[in-house]
Parts: structure tokens; C-alpha cells; sequence
């Protein structure tokens, strides 16, 4: 197996072609050149530029906020349901592909997957729990249960 060593040059001033010459002379590869500018103001990203918007959120119209996504909120409510009733990651990821539920990117549920949403569901879990659909997901499993 080959091995590479790596270096990287740091221009300052105007390129001049006789570095890639004496380079190439050395034995060295030209692999990438990296560009940069500098954004004027209007241009600069801002805070929450590349943020990955929350699992069961979602853009609105206008584009000025997040909105609540439906079907990513049903996702997170199943999630919670089978959670609270102590089945196992196997069984959620079961649970979910079955119905059909793939994650944002289109693939199958894993569990890993779905480890990853724990933190997003200790977020959600307050408006969740406090949901008239949770209380409703609680009354059935409440009576599907024996009263001792």
C-alpha cells in the first residue's frame, strides 16, 4: 500500500505558476486548490446559516420562522408513545418502517436513527406530553391495561 505525505501551501500575495513547477519538480502531486473570498456585508451568513432545522419543524411560507411539520410530529409522537410504553429501539424501528415512516433524508428507521432522536424527543417531550393527543394516546392505553 502506498503512502502520501501531505502538504499545504499558504499563498499570500499574487500566484505565480513557478511554485506548482517547483513543486511537481519535488515529486509532489497537485491534489486541490481551495478558493476563498471575503463576503461583503450583505452576503455574510448569519448565526443560523448551515443550523439543520429541528427534527418535526419545519419552514414556514413566509420564511420567517419554523412551523410544526405534521408528519415529522407524528413521527415524534409514535416515537414517544412506544417509548413510554417501554418497547425496545428493535421494536420502534419495527413499528415504524412498518407504517411506512422513513427519516427526513427518505431512508428505512434504524436504531441508531432513532437513538439519535432521543435528544429532540427530552426537547419536544414537554409540548408533547401537554398535547390533547397525548392525553387521548394515554386514556386508550390506560384501558387497554388491567386495573389491579
Amino acid at each position: 500500500m502506498a503512502y502520501f505525505e501531505r502538504m499545504r501551501d499558504q499563498i499570500s500575495g499574487a500566484f505565480s505558476p513557478d511554485i506548482v513547477k517547483q513543486r511537481t519538480a519535488a515529486g509532489w502531486q497537485m491534489v486541490s486548490i481551495e478558493w476563498r473570498r471575503e463576503l461583503p456585508d450583505s452576503e455574510a451568513p448569519t448565526e443560523a446559516a448551515g443550523e439543520e432545522i429541528p427534527y418535526g419543524l419545519r419552514i414556514s411560507d413566509d420564511c420567517k420562522r419554523l412551523e410544526v411539520d405534521p408528519a415529522e410530529n407524528k413521527v415524534l409522537l409514535l416515537m414517544m408513545d412506544l417509548l413510554a410504553q417501554d418497547f425496545s429501539y428493535s421494536s420502534i424501528v419495527s413499528d415504524l418502517n412498518e407504517k411506512g415512516y422513513r427519516t427526513r433524508a427518505g431512508k428505512p428507521w434504524t436504531r441508531v436513527a432513532v437513538f439519535n432522536m432521543m435528544p429532540r424527543l427530552i426537547e419536544v417531550g414537554p409540548r408533547i406530553f401537554s398535547s390533547d393527543e397525548w392525553e387521548q394516546r394515554r386514556a386508550k392505553l390506560s384501558k387497554r391495561q388491567p386495573v389491579d
